[in-house]
């Protein structure tokens, strides 16, 4: 498959038939839930320059920081269980960041509990998206990008909503909008087209027809601006 060229999307919604850009990969296209390259690179040209200091909370495998090192960004990358050796091991809800010293935050956190990411306690993932501890836990997540991030800047959350069997339909990007307007101003919404393994697979198309649910074809990109610490007290 030829992929795409690198180019500025110019609507809200947002179709990648590759999950990397280039003749070489950013982050790890194996790792289960990687974040589309294209989607940080968007975000990265419109919203932040040369030398800002882009972090990540929950860096998974790596992607935002390769795409960094393409546009010449700074970055730190964090995560519970760190994937590589330049990624950094930090609880997102307590980042080892002194207060507005970043100039945009982009985080893909997990969606429930359907993914298995680490065994540590504190994983966010092992939360049921229908248990209010998710939502707890992401709300002190996102209070903390609200903090580490400079006034009059960006940050960017990539989500989706969780549907299993026998289990109800979770609206995460809802929820997680809603939490996220207590502290930011949202600048826009986008969707972002799924493309997965999952998406190809004739029998599980079937079984959704079967058993009258939707498989997820698209994740929520949530752009949001810290107007200034005046919104802390909201």
């Amino acid at each position: 498959m030829k992929k795409p060229e690198l180019n500025l999307q110019t609507t809200t919604l947002w179709d990648y038939p590759s999950q990397h850009y280039g003749e070489r990969m950013q982050g790890d296209q194996n790792y289960p839930g990687a974040t589309p390259s294209y989607v940080i690179w968007n975000l990265l040209q419109r919203y932040t320059h040369e030398k800002d200091l882009i972090i990540d909370p929950m860096c998974g495998s790596g992607t935002t920081i390769d795409v960094c090192k393409d546009l010449n960004r700074k970055v730190i990358g964090f995560d519970l269980s760190p994937y590589r050796n330049d990624i950094i091991p930090a609880d997102a809800r307590h980042l080892p960041l002194r207060n507005e010293c970043t100039d945009f935050v982009f985080v893909d956190p997990p969606y429930g509990n359907h993914i298995h990411y680490s065994d540590d306690p504190r994983c966010i993932g092992l939360f049921n998206a229908n248990d209010e501890a998710y939502y707890q836990s992401m709300e002190a997540c996102i209070l903390e990008i609200y903090r580490i991030l400079k006034p009059q800047r960006f940050a960017a959350l990539y989500c989706c909503d969780s549907f299993q069997k026998k289990k109800p339909f979770a609206p995460i990007g809802f929820r997680l909008f809603s939490i996220m307007l207590k502290w930011f101003v949202p600048i826009d919404i986008i969707s972002v087209v799924r493309h997965n393994r999952t998406l190809k697979r004739r029998h599980y198309h079937t079984e959704a027809i079967r058993g009258n649910y939707f498989i997820r074809g698209f994740n929520y990109l949530f752009i949001m601006k810290k107007e200034s610490t005046k919104n802390k007290n909201k």
